[in-house]
């Protein structure tokens, strides 16, 4: 009899489990432009709806999926009303074979896809497009917006093709391919914003940005990972208002292609301990301003390492504030910058009155037919630099550079290779002039695997240069670094014995 009676409750726990499951995973709502109907349920293929909107006047319970059926098209705007809850996100996806399912706003609506002001939602692989007639003010493929609400969490994108959106191309009114934005009062935030694997192609004015207006909250937890943006009218990636943003593992090829104003590869602005990092930016257009990265204004702690510049016009780094604002303890450490900047343009660019810029151990490679500064140094709004340490690089030139101190204040060189034409070079008391041993510089191509020409052949002791208090974990390969000892100079390490 006891026995029985476990295997009963066995069943029953089983039974009772197999509900909740049921529950955490809700319901699967299927869409088919081709074959659908809104009238049916929506619950099976058979039974799949047709439009889009059919979703934006359906509510759906925390952890429902939609289901777009690859191979189909769909024309207006999506915009689901139903958040999710933590562990139960409501999905809106893909099923099927074939092409992405594609959802084009045809310039009709400002923004294809548009979150507003709801939560755990995930939105993954889809194409979406949004070109019209002509160029409109805010004109967006995906607006994430949070609107007098807020914390919104855990949104995320993954696996999106967001192409030909046409945009303003002013900064003022700039349109974007991937948009979030937090305005209103002060809990208008986003908290766990992940934007990873997309493909941005042909976004005017910028790639994938955020803004921050009115009243609302820096956001935290945002993530923008791993996304390839290819012929962006101007601005790459932007985080604007977030603490702690982290910026990874992104490929821009191709920026400010059509835009007149400013703009530059990668950068932030009014943001605090972000982290910028494994990026490769190349092809930015123009010399205003043009470079790669940019550590921009209102901005503290800002890090870029392990990230590769090569054939920006505009150059490889902008750290820059206005004087009656700041930019403070950037570090710019591990990178690797080729052939960046055009005769009219410079490699570093410090604007206005920056302060505390570290920059260390990068290798920043000058081809023959450079002729421009390495460092150019402007005032802003009154502002200059001051106290800006630079040692461990190699400055490796094949063409020539200059350097234009204007007004700046303590300036530090320390233990630094300047190899080739340097007019009037900096004072550097352990400065080295001869050749260091790199395999092969300036034979960089395409993608951060094509780097190995700036490993060393050997290290050699000649090319140390000075102990780093925190000099990060690895370096630009994946060496583990010393804490104890001085690092080499550049951008490779290797496991140093003795003293």
């Amino acid at each position: 009899m006891q026995k029985r009676n476990c295997k009963t409750l066995w069943r029953c726990l089983a039974i009772g489990a197999a509900i909740v499951t049921t529950q955490l995973q809700g319901a699967i709502y299927y869409v088919d432009s081709q074959t659908g109907n809104d009238t049916r349920s929506g619950l099976s293929p058979k039974q799949a709806w047709a439009s889009l909107n059919r979703i934006n006047q359906s509510d759906f319970a925390p952890g429902d999926r939609i289901l777009f059926k690859r191979g189909t098209r769909y024309s207006g705007q999506l915009r689901p009303g139903s958040s999710g809850r933590e562990g139960q996100p409501i999905v809106i996806s893909s099923y099927g074979l074939g092409v992405l399912p594609r959802i084009d706003g045809n310039g009709i609506f400002l923004d294809t896809v548009l979150i507003r002001n709801i939560e755990y939602v995930e939105l993954s692989d889809l194409e979406i497009t949004n070109e019209g007639t002509h160029r409109k003010p805010w004109q967006t493929g995906v607006r994430l917006l949070a609107e007098d609400a807020g914390p919104l969490r855990h949104l995320h994108l993954r696996g999106l093709y967001v192409h030909d959106v046409n945009g303003d191309l002013r900064k003022t009114h700039e349109g974007c391919g991937i948009y979030f934005e937090a305005k209103g009062n002060v809990d208008a935030r986003f908290e766990d914003l992940l934007i990873e694997n997309c493909h941005v192609v042909r976004t005017d004015r910028n790639g994938i940005c955020q803004r921050r207006s009115g009243l609302a909250s820096r956001s935290t937890g945002v993530v923008i990972r791993g996304n390839l943006l290819e012929d962006i009218g101007g601005d790459g990636i932007k985080p604007w208002g977030s603490n702690g943003a982290l910026v990874e593992y992104n490929i821009v090829r191709g920026g400010r292609m059509r835009c007149l104003d400013a703009a530059a590869g990668i950068w932030p602005w009014d943001c605090d301990d972000t982290v910028i990092q494994f990026n490769e930016v190349s092809g930015m257009k123009g010399t205003r301003d043009g470079q790669g990265f940019d550590s921009d204004y209102r901005c503290r702690n800002t890090l870029f390492q392990y990230n590769y510049s090569h054939d920006n016009e505009g150059g490889f780094m902008l750290i820059c504030s206005p004087g009656n604002s700041y930019c403070e303890n950037t570090v710019i450490r591990y990178n690797i910058s080729q052939n960046d900047g055009i005769s009219s343009a410079r490699v570093f660019h410090f604007g206005g009155g920056t302060a505390h810029t570290s920059i260390y151990n990068n290798v920043i490679y000058i081809g023959p037919d450079q002729r421009l500064p390495l460092f150019l140094f402007t005032e802003w709004s009154r502002g200059n630099a001051r106290d800006v340490r630079i040692f461990n690089n190699i400055f490796y030139v094949d063409g020539q550079v200059t350097y234009e101190w204007g007004k700046s204040r303590n300036v530090i060189f320390e233990n630094n290779v300047f190899y080739g034409k340097h007019i009037k070079p900096p004072a550097d008391p352990r400065a080295l002039t001869q050749q260091p041993p790199l395999i092969n510089p300036g034979s960089g191509g395409h993608g951060l695997e094509s780097l190995g020409g700036y490993r060393f052949r050997q290290m050699d002791r000649d090319f140390l240069g000075r102990r780093v208090d925190d000099p990060g974990t690895q370096d630009f390969f994946g060496n583990v670094l010393p804490s104890d000892k001085p690092l080499y100079v550049g951008v490779h390490q290797a496991q140093q014995t003795g003293p």
